[in-house]
């Protein structure tokens, strides 16, 4: 079972050689390609990756510089006005060319309160005499704010009372020395900050100006800075909905800053950084149809939630919106400002830093893709140039393992599948050359392992025939044709072991060997029909189509040529137990089949001119086919090894076959046999 299981699985292999070319060379190529582009990866992402930490943080503090810088100029600009009005009192024109004349300088500022000299909150105001005079200057030639100026009409002082008014008390608060920032961008419906600075009164001054510079330098490229109090609050921001909207960012990310003993900082970190996210700003119609498909759904998902809570299926959990679950991946830069209660966060999307890498290693996959595909193509090309041959080589030696020697190869090339294909198709004709000197259905059935080398008991049908007078026709040969008398006999004989051979082949019998002009045949050693009974009609089958054959033959060869003579045989048949096997040595041996059964084939041969027929069978092939053919039953003969007279019948015609003869007197006037000779028995 073994053994047919492992011939199966050579027949049929899983794979050819060209798929495991394609295979393998597919195997380097993504493996060289792969780890090239992993490499190349890994090695231009480090030095991205650092290169884009040095340069969020160089961004971070050139914001910081900006920002300081601004700051401290508006500040002691605003103090030193403060200052000058508070210690000069100018009054009427004076106070207006001092005004102009500070505006002028200070063109970002729209505003200016300047306390009374009197403490707020120390005096009695039902005092005339105590009361505190508050100033505002008001920069009345400022022109970029969107709400505050329309077209060239003076500033609207009521938003900037309004705004003062409400300021006024937490301005008292301030202590001695502590400088507040604060956005005021929802008052104003413009970028606008209001700056909170103590004077030495204990009083605290309060400016208000644009930040505008200030945002248009924080929403640059990839990297996003912004600014925000201590608070949280956004002071700062390319976006000015989140300045409108006073948006605030995490106080956990404020306070860890703050209590950071470093001004300065880069760092990558998982967080929910709304307001630095690119795609925030870049998105904000995807967002807002986003936000308005999340609050349709929020109440639909907060009931099933809650339906499921009320059967035991985990908690009522409202939910969550996208903004406030999503974290991203950014490096991040901080730098506290040393003399403002700010901070400048400077940050970028890490997705965005590889960004352009990315892109490139997307490219390398598809280019090695591709170069993938076209060298499976070449491979696939090639591999025909070796499967297309080995294809036809295993064909033939399939064709050999059948016992077909005669293979057609044809060598197309000039290399070593060439050469093992031209050697093949000589060994193929050295086999078809040397089947004829031996039997190829036994050498096939040796070869797949059907026929073992040690000798088994079978029960088959053994057929002899010779040639009646053979000896008299080679004198008459070597009468006629001297020298050439062995050539012309050869070919005589040839021409009629090749009716044989056909005959016995048609029928499923092997021819055992040529004795002479002596055919020895059996049927059911080598092949079997399924059963004796077959086997032996198969055999008598075969002698009646020999019949004919050489009926037909001797009627085509001219009367009286000694090269063609007619041909008149006798053949003997018998069924029975023998020992089939392999005889002979290492060096030479051959299969075939001994034993008592076939020497009586051999004897019964021998008698056929006595009893003037051409074919004879024994008892026992008779008892298994009898009924299958027309037949006569001999005189009862004595032969050499057997004690009793052994029965010997003559084969006529197949049985209901009216167009031959129908009896052995016809069968003799037929073939020109004479009647049987009793005298000589």
């Amino acid at each position: 079972m073994t053994s047919k299981s492992n011939q199966l699985a050579l027949d049929k292999p899983r794979s050819s050689i060209g798929s495991k070319l394609a295979l393998i060379i597919s195997l380097i190529i993504i493996i060289s390609l792969g780890s090239f582009t992993a490499l190349g990866y890994w090695l231009a992402g480090n030095n991205l990756r650092t290169k884009a930490a040095e340069r969020n943080l160089e961004i971070n503090l050139r914001a910081a510089m900006s920002a300081e810088t601004t700051l401290a100029n508006i500040r002691s600009g605003s103090r030193m006005i403060t200052q000058t009005i508070n210690d000069l009192r100018p009054q009427g024109s004076a106070l207006q060319r001092l005004t102009d004349s500070f505006f002028i300088e200070n063109d970002r500022i729209i505003a200016v309160f300047v306390p009374g000299r009197t403490g707020m909150t120390l005096v009695n105001r039902n005092s005339p005499s105590s009361r505190s005079i508050d100033k505002k200057l008001i920069n009345s030639s400022f022109k970029s704010l969107r709400n505050i100026l329309v077209d060239a009409a003076p500033v609207d002082k009521r938003l900037i009372d309004s705004f003062f008014n409400s300021e006024r008390d937490a301005s008292v608060r301030l202590r001695q020395g502590e400088i507040a920032l604060k956005n005021a961008s929802s008052h104003f419906g413009s970028p606008v900050l209001a700056l909170y600075f103590p004077l030495q009164n204990g009083e605290a001054g309060i400016t208000l100006f644009s930040s505008e510079g200030l945002s248009s330098n924080s929403g640059l490229g990839a990297n996003r800075s912004f600014m925000v109090n201590r608070e949280g609050e956004i002071l700062v921001h390319y976006n000015f909905d989140l300045l409108q909207n006073k948006t605030k960012i995490d106080m956990d990310i404020v306070n860890s800053i703050l209590n950071s003993s470093e001004l300065s900082k880069q760092q990558l970190v998982e967080i929910n950084f709304g307001a630095a996210q690119s795609s925030y700003i870049a998105n904000q119609k995807i967002l807002l149809y986003r936000d308005k498909i999340y609050s349709t759904a929020k109440p639909v998902i907060d009931n099933v939630f809650m339906f499921l809570a009320n059967f035991g299926f985990g908690e009522a959990k409202p939910a969550v919106k996208p903004d406030e679950a999503k974290k991203v991946s950014q490096f991040v830069a901080y730098t506290r400002l040393p003399n403002a209660p700010a901070i400048v966060i400077t940050a970028i999307e890490r997705d965005r830093v590889f960004e352009d890498i990315t892109s490139a290693l997307w490219r390398n996959i598809c280019f090695s893709i591709i170069v993938l595909i076209i060298s499976i193509v070449f491979i696939r090309l090639f591999a025909r140039t070796i499967s297309v041959p080995l294809r036809s080589l295993v064909s033939a030696t399939q064709k050999i393992e059948d016992g077909v020697f005669d293979v057609e190869l044809k060598s197309k090339s000039r290399d070593e599948i060439g050469r093992l294909t031209a050697n093949f198709k000589k060994m193929g004709c050295a086999l078809n050359t040397f089947g004829k000197f031996s039997n190829r259905e036994v050498a096939a059935k040796s070869l797949s392992g059907e026929i073992k080398p040690d000798g088994v008991s079978k029960h088959c049908t053994v057929f002899f025939s010779d040639i009646r007078e053979f000896s008299a026709r080679a004198e008459t040969f070597n009468k006629f044709f001297g020298f050439e008398a062995s050539e012309k006999i050869v070919c005589w004989l040839n021409n009629y072991f090749t009716q044989i051979i056909d005959c016995v082949e048609k029928t499923d019998g092997v021819v055992d060997k040529f004795i002479g002009s002596a055919v020895m045949a059996h049927w059911g050693a080598v092949y079997s029909a399924g059963s004796p009974r077959k086997d032996a009609f198969n055999c008598v089958k075969a002698a009646l189509m020999l019949r004919k054959e050489l009926y037909f033959l001797n009627r085509s060869r001219k009367p009286g040529d000694p090269a063609n003579p007619p041909i008149r045989i006798g053949c003997g048949i018998n069924s029975g137990m023998v020992t089939a096997g392999q005889f002979g040595s290492n060096k030479r041996a051959e299969y075939t089949v001994i034993g008592d059964n076939v020497n009586f084939a051999e004897q019964i041969k021998a008698l056929t001119s006595q009893l003037g027929a051409d074919i004879l069978i024994s008892e026992d092939t008779w008892k298994l086919v009898g009924d299958k053919f027309i037949t006569e039953e001999m005189h009862a003969v004595t032969v050499p090894g057997r004690t009793k007279p052994a029965r010997i019948f003559a084969v006529v015609n197949f049985e209901g076959d009216p167009k031959g003869p129908q009896s052995l007197d016809e069968v003799r006037s037929l073939l020109g046999i004479e009647a049987e000779d009793l005298e000589s028995l």
